[in-house]
């Protein structure tokens, strides 16, 4: 298949389309939680950002939409937008239920460059779902909710893998159609991008005086102790495998990010020490 192709376009569109699930966030099977689960739940310190994120996203995708015109990529889209506006609508649905303190939010303010900000997003999302796959299988490996949370988050964690898996096809689609599908040139379009990504992700490792922003790798000692980078970069990677393995091979797929935490991953397995601790782990 020839990227940017009318084949190409009708692949990721109508994949992404035809995987839609329809549900209501609030006609989920919420679970009643003991004094535990609840505490957890409750010392999460990241729902205010995933909730102004997720509110952000839903008006910021559907702004977007309007200055879309190929009929196919401008369903998908509008799609991409309803189902984070629902993700949103399923984060308010379980602060309200669960009694999560929550002050006001503020209105959603829109981005002057609608179509940057999408991309800019695309870029971030590809960043941040690498993470939360790794915190999802953190906590679900650690058992630190029952089941019924984790059935409900795990669909999500689904639709997120098929939003960036659109979005990196998109954005090739549509720098090939701009004429900027020459690999240097969409390479450094698309590193531009991330670049600004990161840059926002490294202010969020910063600390708690980052204007809330968070960032999903800080809190990953939350769901598991004594949590090394080793363990946490192994993680990732194989949840981001699990997410990536139910699309069709021929679609692009996010690799920046994976394909650096491959590399970190291995720079510390070569570690005297972490060596040192597999050759104790065998013997044991």
């Amino acid at each position: 298949m020839k990227l940017g192709s009318d084949e190409h376009k009708t692949l990721f569109c109508r994949s992404f389309i035809e995987s839609h699930l329809s549900y209501e966030p609030e006609q989920l099977s919420w679970p009643q939680l003991d004094d535990v689960a609840l505490s957890r739940l409750k010392a999460i310190p990241f729902w205010k950002e995933a909730l102004d994120t997720e509110r952000r996203a839903g008006a910021m995708v559907a702004a977007f939409v309007e200055t879309v015109d190929d009929p196919l990529i401008r369903e998908a889209i509008a799609l991409q937008g309803q189902e984070e506006s629902r993700h949103a609508r399923l984060i308010q649905t379980l602060i309200n239920r669960y009694d999560i303190d929550m002050p006001p939010r503020p209105p959603v303010e829109l981005p002057a460059d609608i179509a940057q900000a999408f991309a800019d997003f695309g870029c971030g999302e590809c960043l941040d779902s690498f993470f939360a796959f790794g915190l999802f299988g953190l906590a679900r490996e650690a058992n630190f909710f029952p089941d019924e949370i984790f059935a409900i988050f795990d669909p999500i964690l689904d639709e997120e893998a098929r939003h960036i898996v659109f979005f990196v096809n998109w954005f090739t689609y549509d720098q090939i159609k701009k004429g900027q599908g020459f690999p240097p040139l969409r390479a450094g379009r698309t590193l531009w991008h991330y670049s600004r990504a990161i840059r926002k992700l490294i202010a969020a490792f910063g600390g708690a005086n980052t204007g809330g922003a968070r960032f999903a790798a800080t809190d990953a000692g939350l769901f598991a102790k004594n949590l090394t980078a080793e363990k946490f970069l192994a993680i990732c990677l194989k949840e981001n495998q699990l997410r990536m393995s139910q699309f069709d091979p021929e679609l692009l797929q996010p690799k920046l990010l994976p394909q650096l935490a491959a590399i970190g991953l291995r720079l510390l397995q070569l570690r005297p020490q972490s060596r040192q601790n597999k050759t104790v782990e065998s013997v044991g």
